[in-house]
């Protein structure tokens, strides 16, 4: 593998050639020599090495095994060649390789920091390559570092990187299940090593003994030894050291030899060296890599002259390796013997030895992660010195990404314990170290710190807004509102009484079973209409009444008019005290507010602040998700399925079965229904059991009403009725009836066209009644070419007519598009094939511009149809105005009406539409919300020359 990373030269080499190496094998069979010289002949071919071990006594230690990797490389740089190196990153990645202290301001979760790991770690591959990378013991490495390892070692093969894993398999743990499924891809397996056969013990004996070793000799090393090669070097070592004839006379000499080798036999050995010895290595042992010589002496408890005295003793009797550079590190010859040096330690002085370690490297300074790992393993004391070490522990693993190690060390605080007067800090501390991971722990921790008497009312406000999110996480979202109701309810200050209303409306607002859904839409608009936007509670409540207002169907300008004022002082994605929840409604509220391009803008910037944060797990995932949704609503399929792909792959690696997964599912089969591919939208839908969830919360689009448009496109009428009409039930109940929004009746209509046209009628004709008291061009259009589908004759006609009028004037390209082929059909029908050519040329060239590929599809061939010779529609080109189009829309801003414009311009009327309708698409907004986006869209595109 050595020879495809390098090549025969620099020239030749290409640009991968990397992949993974994994050597496993039982402890003893050679894997640290074979990685070895996998490093020796790595350096001798100019590769660059980046090497690691991880420890039997450091596995809860997060990132201990990247430090190792990263560290050398940025030892020898100053902070601000660390910034530099790192670039955006170093916020994100500096506190998990150690570069600094986490002091708590950010708290990255635990992708985003494997996602710039993996940034740190290509870049670097790319800029110093060939790279190898090197694992040894990869059975003891830490969580974290496995996790990021075993999702970036694909990459490999894509670069100049070679990655070298070695562990043993029967102690390899469940987080390191995704590496070795790797290492056995393809048909392929780890590269396992086998016990040396009694001739391989042979042949070892004359390298060093000469050929005087005789085969019973030689057979009887290999039976002592079972071929494992450390215990066959370590005999051979003792039979050179006693001087020992290799003859079969002296074989019973061995066993003696044997015994002190491993176990208990080597027990006794290392006490044959003193007690100083023994103290000594006892020592290393509780350290682990700690293991300093002045760090081993203190906590030994030895003078200086009598450590060097034992290290000297341990070195000879080949328990310490050789000191072969100018490091003061005492490290075990070979982890075995670490191993059993540490479990002959008496349990009670184990502990004892771990409580003088914590301290001593507190003391010299490696931090309070550091002091943590021995902290860990001792017994409660009541010592606060111990409390307030594991909770800045807690902070710097937060800080790095790793809420797991951070909980484990809360949790041991909490047990130590804490003075009462911090034990609902403590108690929050370890609610929220849970939060992401384990929501339903979360919930116990904050409702015991509420338990707690005499709480600051600014951390008893903080616990609740905490909980609520909790019991939000584990689909308990009434429980959520009651709570920061109930708080609400209790407290005497006019500002917190404000905050938990605000949580208390929004949870509720996502309860999808919500008892009362009206009563709570009274009092918020008696609420918001008292507010201007002064704190982040009012904001929030101002956003909530946006939203509500939009779902509800009231008039599109009352939506817009809150959503502004929620954005008058700004509303953050990463306030982690407020959630993303209300930031999203106020700009999805914009998107079904015919201003979708507004509400592009306000999720381009919120997912840049996700990711500036690191967070890059399930707040990205929405993220990515619902801004493919919008492109979706704007007609720009190709990119919306991109999007969504993107944030279900996220959502992904978050879970399963958890909500972003869940709204990915749902917004991709609408992109795949809308690009004519019904088979593979009930694939992704079998996949993920789509249509057998459904949720406790709210959910955009609906999910039952996604379901129930895939039933449609596959032909099941029946069972899409059934479902819309439970939606139509829950979603009346709680007046939401915006069908721009949730377009159930539209799609009841259609199920019901053949079975009851009376029914289906009806249906749509309150439909459109509700579109048009909402008031968008985009609503009425859609509503209005649903009701012309159910209808006939002359009357469709012109419902149809007045469908493509309405949705040329909205952003929504995919609807006009669909509108229309239908109407185009339609007039074909009717006997009028000139009047159908020239909306299914347009309706053709607006499919392909939007990627429906299926209805481009249906209207070419229905121009055929038409005696009509398709023609190749137009490319989508670039999405800047035209000179022509920026003229129309600068008027449009200055007040002017249509009629005036095509005076000024000296053109048609018909002609302002057409220009109009393409602005409204490119740009994402109605003729409401031109003023504000038109000055930010790109430039002016040359007209092409005729």
């Amino acid at each position: 593998m050595l020879n495809e990373l390098c090549g025969a030269s620099a020239e030749a080499r290409g640009p991968g050639g990397g992949g993974l190496l994994a050597i496993a094998g039982a402890a003893g069979l050679g894997k640290t020599t074979l990685v070895a010289e996998v490093r020796r002949k790595a350096a001798a071919r100019g590769c660059t090495l980046l090497t690691a071990r991880g420890g039997e006594q450091e596995q809860g230690v997060a990132f201990h095994v990247v430090r190792q990797l990263v560290q050398p490389v940025l030892a020898t740089a100053s902070e601000e060649e660390h910034r530099k190196i790192l670039g955006s990153w170093y916020d994100i990645v500096a506190p998990a390789v150690g570069l600094v202290a986490g002091d708590g301001s950010s708290t990255p979760d635990p992708q985003g920091v494997r996602d710039g790991l993996d940034w740190v770690v290509t870049r670097f591959a790319v800029q110093r390559g060939p790279v190898v990378l090197v694992l040894d013991d990869a059975h003891w490495a830490d969580a974290e570092s496995m996790a990021w390892l075993s999702s970036f070692a694909p990459r490999a093969d894509d670069l100049p990187l070679l990655i070298v894993v070695a562990y043993r398999p029967e102690e390899l743990p469940a987080h390191a299940a995704e590496l070795r499924k790797l290492a056995e891809r393809n048909g392929s397996r780890p590269l396992e090593l086998a016990p040396l056969t009694p001739s391989g013990v042979g042949d070892l004996l004359r390298d060093r003994l000469g050929e005087s070793a005789d085969g019973p000799f030689s057979r009887e090393c290999w039976a002592l030894t079972g071929g494992n090669l450390f215990e066959a070097v370590e005999l051979i070592a003792k039979v050179c050291e006693h001087g020992i004839e290799p003859q079969d006379a002296n074989s019973a000499e061995l066993r003696e030899l044997a015994s002190a080798v491993k176990g208990s036999g080597l027990v006794q050995r290392l006490e044959r060296l003193g007690t100083s010895a023994v103290r000594l290595a006892w020592a290393v042992a509780v350290l682990g890599t700690e293991g300093r010589l002045s760090l081993a002496g203190s906590v030994a408890g030895l003078g200086a002259e009598v450590t060097a005295d034992a290290v000297e003793k341990l070195r000879a009797a080949r328990i310490f390796t050789a000191n072969t550079d100018a490091s003061d590190r005492l490290d075990f010859l070979h982890p075995l013997i670490g191993t059993a040096v540490y479990r002959a330690i008496p349990p009670a002085l184990r502990v004892a030895m771990h409580g003088q370690a914590a301290f001593a490297v507190s003391e010299a300074g490696l931090g309070a992660t550091a002091a943590a790992r021995h902290l860990l393993e001792m017994h409660p004391d009541n010592d606060p010195w111990a409390v307030q070490q594991l909770r800045t522990a807690a902070r710097e693993y937060l800080r790095a990404g790793a809420p797991e190690a951070a909980q484990r060390c809360l949790t041991r605080a909490l047990r130590e314990p804490p003075a009462l007067d911090e034990r609902a800090e403590v108690l929050f501390e370890l609610g929220c170290s849970a939060l992401l991971h384990e929501p339903a722990t979360t919930v116990n921790h904050l409702k015991a710190a509420l338990e707690e008497p005499g709480i600051a009312p600014a951390l008893r406000e903080a616990i609740t807004v905490r909980l609520a999110q909790a019991l939000a996480h584990t689909d308990r979202l009434a429980e959520a509102a009651r709570t920061v109701a109930d708080e609400g309810a209790r407290s005497s200050s006019a500002g917190t009484r404000l905050r938990m209303q605000a949580h208390s409306l929004m949870w509720n607002a996502f309860c999808a079973d919500e008892e009362d859904s009206p009563a709570r839409s009274r009092r918020l608009a008696r609420i918001a209409d008292h507010l201007t936007g002064r704190g982040k509670a009012e904001r929030y409540i101002l956003g909530m009444r946006a939203w509500d207002a939009m779902v509800r169907g009231e008039p599109a300008e009352t939506a817009l008019h809150y959503a502004e004022q929620a954005l008058s002082g700004g509303l953050s994605w990463t306030d982690e005290n407020w959630g993303f929840e209300v930031p999203i409604l106020v700009a999805l509220t914009f998107m079904y507010c015919d201003q979708p391009g507004r509400a592009d803008e306000l999720f381009t910037q919120g997912i840049a602040e996700c990711e500036r944060k690191g967070w890059r797990g399930a707040h990205l995932s929405f993220g990515l998700t619902l801004l493919g949704y919008i492109r979706f609503r704007r007609g720009r399929l190709a990119e919306a399925e991109e999007l969504v792909q993107a944030g279900l792959t996220v959502a992904d690696r978050v879970g399963q079965r958890v909500p972003a997964q869940f709204y990915a599912v749902g917004i991709l089969i609408e992109i795949l229904l809308a690009r004519g591919r019904v088979e593979e939208a009930q694939e992704v839908s079998d996949t993920y059991t789509y249509g057998e969830i459904v949720p406790n919360a709210v959910s955009f689009p609906d999910s039952e009403t996604v379901y129930s448009e895939l039933l449609l496109a596959s032909g099941l009428r029946g069972d899409a009725e059934r479902r819309l009409r439970a939606v139509g039930l829950r979603l009346e109940r709680r007046r939401m009836r915006n069908t721009g929004w949730c377009p159930w009746r539209l799609l009841l209509a259609e199920a019901l066209a053949h079975a009851d046209p009376a029914e289906a009628k009806a249906l749509a004709q309150e439909g459109v009644e509700f579109a048009r008291r909402f008031g968008t061009p985009s609503a009425i259009g859609q509503a209005l070419h649903a009701a012309a589908k159910v209808t006939t004759g002359a009357e469709s006609l012109a419902l149809m007519a007045e469908a493509v009028q309405h949705l040329e004037r909205s952003p929504a390209a995919y609807e006009l598009a669909c509108a229309l082929v239908d109407h185009g059909v339609a007039l074909s029908r009717a006997g009028l094939p000139q009047d159908a050519a020239e909306l299914l040329v347009h309706g053709m060239e607006s499919a392909t511009q939007c990627g429906a590929d299926a209805l481009a599809v249906r209207a070419r061939d229905e121009l055929s149809a038409c005696g009509l010779r398709p023609l190749r529609p137009r490319s989508a080109g670039t999405e800047s105005l035209t000179a022509k189009e920026r003229a129309v829309a600068e008027r449009v801003v200055r007040g002017l009406e249509n009629t005036r414009i095509a005076a000024e311009l000296g053109t048609r009327e018909r002609t302002v539409e057409l220009l109009l309708s393409g602005v409204y698409r490119k740009i994402g907004t109605d003729r409401a919300g031109l003023s504000k986006l038109l000055d930010q869209h790109a430039a002016v595109r040359p007209e092409k020359q005729p």
